[in-house]
């Protein structure tokens, strides 16, 4: 049986705070590598990252809760499917690009709009060390960001901007424990700093096993197909009725890129971690 490695897909090369109109070519791949299964470790890489250990099997970048703001949880999957484009429309506003400036390049991933007070919930590895954080919302609009409460180990954090409440819009958190295999899913986030990119797929699989970008296990990840890239980890993965199921977190990869296997946080994993993230707790 072969041992999988993982490698951490949130780190970009050093790119302007502000994400041009245009959207540039995809920069290199050259991310922080993580050891998420025990086997050979991997080169950690900065902003500007060095490549990984020419062992390296698989790619995993490294992911929500309801705030006491408006973020809605939902309990069960009953509202009737609805078509990709509505669902898009339904969820995009409420999901952000961070932009983190770390040692001497810049990392950049995705996160979701929890409240109208500013909670954004993202993978804690997005924002691990940063000196300054940048979030851009859906409209464009380019804020800075504060740390409010992280879980290394559960690879969660929270994050906080101040804007007035009519530029935030809220994600509805669904019900994980009703996924099923097969099951239509959408991811939406920034793979390589493409903002609003949005991707379709099933559900592969359930309850899969893993390791948060300090090496501390991960377990109960949905598996599925839809494209995840670098720069997806923090975005959310979506059911077909709009609700966030998964903060996307992984994807498995000889190429350093997406093969179509990829792993999402469940999110009554996040739910359960919500309010000691946004009352401060750092762990």
């Amino acid at each position: 049986m072969v041992a999988h490695q993982y490698f951490d897909d949130r780190f970009q090369p050093s790119a302007p705070a502000a994400p041009p109109a245009s959207p540039p070519s995809p920069p290199p791949k050259r991310f922080r590598r993580a050891l998420l299964v025990a086997v050979a470790a991997l080169t950690v890489a900065g902003g500007a990252g060095s490549g990984a250990a020419a062992a390296a099997l698989i790619a995993h970048q490294t992911p929500a809760a309801a705030a006491s703001g408006t973020a809605t949880v939902v309990q069960s999957t009953s509202l009737s499917s609805t078509t990709a484009e509505s669902i898009y429309k339904q969820v995009s506003a409420g999901v952000v690009t961070i932009t983190s400036n770390v040692g001497n390049g810049q990392a950049i991933g995705s996160g979701i709009v929890l409240d109208t007070r500013g909670d954004i919930l993202t993978n804690a590895h997005v924002i691990a060390g940063a000196r300054q954080m940048q979030v851009t919302l859906s409209n464009g609009q380019i804020v800075a960001a504060t740390l409010v409460g992280s879980n290394s180990a559960a690879d969660l954090a929270v994050i906080r901007v101040s804007v007035p409440a009519s530029s935030l819009h809220p994600v509805t958190l669904g019900n994980s424990d009703s996924v099923q295999i097969g099951d239509m899913v959408y991811a939406i986030g920034s793979p390589f700093g493409l903002s609003g990119t949005f991707t379709e797929g099933i559900v592969s699989n359930l309850n899969q096993g893993g390791s948060a970008s300090n090496g501390a296990s991960l377990s109960g990840l949905i598996q599925t197909d839809a494209a995840i890239n670098p720069g997806n980890s923090g975005g959310p993965l979506v059911n077909a009725q709009g609700q966030v199921i998964g903060i996307n977190n992984s994807i498995e990869s000889p190429v350093d890129g997406n093969v179509g296997v990829g792993f999402a946080i469940p999110i009554n994993q996040v739910k359960q971690l919500l309010s000691s993230l946004e009352g401060g707790s750092t762990v």
